[in-house]
């Protein structure tokens, strides 16, 4: 009797910052230091920088005329990408102290004090 093997499972490591896509559910996601882009948000940018200068309104975070349900509908969004952001920004200043690296050196490269960067981050050492 043969044992039924799973495949293993993927894990979902990171999602595109823009339309939240998991990198499990798409093709191909390029990895910036802290962000994510899903091959589709990449094709919709080469749209719009294919676009000529001037063709067009400034894109803003929302809509003018927005209505309240899909402002709210839309809050959770931006912060699953701010809290992706930050387990990133934790991870860098991780490999940052393994390499060795100062909690002044880092405060600095943050723009805060060595005593803000250590309260902040060192619980996570």
């Amino acid at each position: 009797m043969e044992a039924d093997v799973a495949a293993p499972q993927k894990r979902n490591i990171a999602n595109c910052s823009f339309c939240l896509q998991q990198d499990i559910a798409v093709n191909k996601m390029i990895a910036g230091p802290g962000v994510y882009i899903c091959a589709r948000c990449v094709a919709l940018c080469n749209e719009i920088l294919q676009m000529p200068q001037g063709s067009g309104e400034r894109l803003a975070p929302w809509e003018p005329d927005m209505d309240d349900a899909t402002l709210l509908m839309l809050l959770p969004k931006v912060a699953a990408t701010i809290a992706q952001a930050d387990r990133a920004l934790t991870e860098w200043v991780a490999k940052a102290r393994d390499q060795g690296i100062s909690w002044a050196r880092i405060g600095t490269a943050l723009g805060i004090t060595r005593q803000s960067a250590w309260e902040r981050f060192s619980s996570k050492e």
